[in-house]
Parts: structure tokens; C-alpha cells; sequence
């Protein structure tokens, strides 16, 4: 946990804090939920996928919306 907010304080130095954040925590739900499926056997349905997409989409928008 400490490594991942260590890496968070790094980004922020050269991308703005917003995105920063944003992939940080969209990354982070995100392979939460994959690691659920692969190592834990949680059942996949097209609303957990959709999420997952949404999460992935947010953050390409939101670095898109910085340059």
C-alpha cells in the first residue's frame, strides 16, 4: 500500500493531479475486480465487464481532457 501511494506522489511531479488520482484509483478497482475473477473464481457477467470498461474509459478520458 505504501508503494502505491509512493508511486502516486511521483506521478503528480509531471502529470496533473486529477488524471494522477484518477488512474491510480481507476486502476486500482479495476484489477481488484479482475484479480476477484482469476484468483478467487467470481462469476463474470456483462455488467461486471461493462463496469470494468467504464473504469478503463474514464481514465482515457480523463488524460485526453489534460492535453
Amino acid at each position: 500500500m505504501s508503494m502505491a501511494f509512493y508511486g502516486l506522489s511521483v506521478s503528480i511531479e509531471t502529470i496533473p493531479l486529477g488524471t494522477a488520482y484518477a488512474i491510480w484509483s481507476g486502476a486500482g478497482t479495476a484489477l481488484t475486480s479482475v484479480i476477484g475473477i482469476v484468483i478467487y473464481k467470481e462469476v463474470v457477467n456483462i455488467k461486471k465487464i461493462a463496469g470494468i470498461l467504464c473504469i478503463i474509459s474514464g481514465v482515457v478520458f480523463m488524460k485526453i481532457a489534460t492535453n
